[in-house]
């Protein structure tokens, strides 16, 4: 177990997968997932792409936003399935496959965000960027409020 970790991941689409997974999972409880969603939405396209991943079909999202009924594009990489935002094209070439099956899980993954999140960016070019350290200039000082005494003028 110790040599997996220490060898490079190859970019084959069963890991481009697991790290598409990792990224996912780790996103949906991340404090700012902004990023790790933005970079499993571009890996997901260029292995869709490059014919590495498949669009399946539309299921009906478990969590809509504003309770209104939506659909989420169902993408098969690898032994993988994962859901994205559908584009307008995709409503009209996709079968749409009714709810999610609960019953299907991905097979479990045993990799480090950070690895995905290496094997990610190399493979799409994105680099995530850091938040500047620089001081933040506070643009006014507290200034003391000034009371009067009443029917006094300033």
């Amino acid at each position: 177990m110790d040599r997996q970790k220490e060898q490079p991941l190859h970019m084959n689409t069963e890991n481009l997968a697991k790290a598409v997974y990792t990224v996912n999972k780790h996103a949906k409880t991340a404090p700012n997932p902004k990023y790790l969603y933005y970079l499993k939405k571009k890996a997901l396209l260029k292995l869709i792409t490059e014919g590495k991943a498949e669009k399946k079909g539309l299921h009906f999202s478990q969590n809509p936003k504003y309770s209104k009924q939506q659909s989420d594009v169902l993408v098969c990489a690898g032994s993988y399935y994962f859901h994205m935002p559908p584009a307008k094209e995709d409503f009209h070439q996709l079968p749409h496959l009714g709810s999610l099956n609960q019953s299907y899980r991905n097979p479990k993954s045993h990799l480090s965000l950070s690895k995905a999140k290496e094997l990610l960016q190399a493979y799409t070019g994105i680099k995530e960027e850091q938040p500047s350290k620089r001081p933040v200039a506070h643009s006014r000082t507290y200034v003391k409020p000034v009371f009067k005494k009443l029917g006094e003028n300033y």
